[in-house]
């Protein structure tokens, strides 16, 4: 393989060096998180080691299937490991109740691709050139010469796949699409995936499209979209927190809209923000992190306590200066 970051060598020492792993991600885990810790998980078996995965929330429904072998557990107290590995968590924060559970550990290694991200393990990469962190396994991997089989081909694929957007995303690299190859010709079911991931949607999603159609918002000349997620749209749809992923891009689509905003309702005064971005000249993750969140230039997210009509007028305000500085 052609030249590649030290740390990988450093990563792959550390892993011959230990037996006993878990592998977390971060909490709502998408495509990216759970096919990355998976393919790893995976992987590490095939190397003989013995390996438990963890996560603070069950997979989403159309996720399940790549849990087959049933290896996506939630956290348990008072579990001794040799090495915990954290892949695509921005933030320590972000493992929610996995963090607890996972102090007994030699050594904490930090795997991920968020550029929010302040290196909070013993042993760091971190590299936010790389549109998932799919791609980061996959490296891992082909550097370490360990085999990539056809279920590890799926959850790389889905895995890169869910955080390009299909390969269409601006972040998508040349590197991408080679690592894509690779990994349908290492036997990655693409029309299974495809079906699960893009064309299986639960009826409670398409009711809960019809309500952001209704109800989405414009603002500052059709530069800014946003529309509020509350308990009782979720009530009224029967849909869960899970089927809200992709609904952004819907309103993000539209021609003039440069920042498209959700406002979740969490509890009575805290709301989960995500932020999606066009351009390049207005970074979300900027705008995420005025209220202690992070993630991407294009697409980021934060938990902002407080009043929800006090929280969108902040947060709208704050769009409308990036907007403003980017002129």
């Amino acid at each position: 393989m052609k030249s590649y970051p030290k740390i990988i060598d450093r990563i792959i020492e550390v892993i011959r060096e230990h037996q006993i792993f878990c592998i977390v991600g971060h909490v709502r885990p998408d495509g990216d998180c759970i096919g990355s810790q998976l393919a790893l998980a995976l992987a590490l078996r095939n190397e003989g080691k013995k390996v438990t995965v963890w996560n603070h929330d069950s997979i989403p429904q159309k996720y399940k299937f790549l849990n087959a072998e049933g290896l996506f557990h939630k956290p348990k107290a008072g579990e001794k490991f040799d090495c915990v590995i954290a892949t695509d968590c921005a933030s320590f924060e972000r493992l929610g109740k996995v963090g607890e559970c996972i102090g007994q550990r030699k050594i904490f290694i930090n795997i991920d691709h968020h550029i929010s991200n302040p290196r909070y393990a013993d042993v760091n990469w971190v590299s936010p050139r790389e549109p998932s962190c799919g791609e980061l396994i996959y490296r891992l991997l082909k550097v370490a010469r360990w085999p990539i089989t056809k279920p590890i081909a799926d959850l790389l694929f889905t895995a890169i796949s869910t955080d390009t957007g299909s390969f269409q995303y601006a972040t998508t690299r040349s590197g991408t699409f080679h690592a894509g190859a690779e990994l349908v010709t290492r036997g990655a079911d693409l029309a299974k995936i495809c079906n699960e991931v893009y064309q299986s949607y639960p009826l409670s999603r398409a009711k809960l499209l019809k309500h952001v159609y209704s109800k989405f918002r414009l603002a500052a000349d059709d530069q800014i979209a946003w529309f509020w997620l509350k308990k009782i749209d979720f009530h009224r749809t029967g849909a869960e927190s899970d089927d809200t992923e992709g609904l952004i891009d819907h309103i993000r689509a539209i021609e003039p809209v440069i920042v498209a905003c959700v406002f979740e309702e969490i509890g009575p005064e805290l709301t989960r923000i995500s932020l999606r971005s066009k351009s390049d000249r207005v970074n979300v993750n900027e705008i995420a992190a005025q209220f202690g969140g992070g993630g991407h230039p294009a697409a980021a997210g934060a938990r902002i306590p407080g009043k929800p009509l006090s929280v969108q007028r902040a947060v709208i305000a704050a769009v409308k200066r990036a907007l403003k500085a980017a002129r």
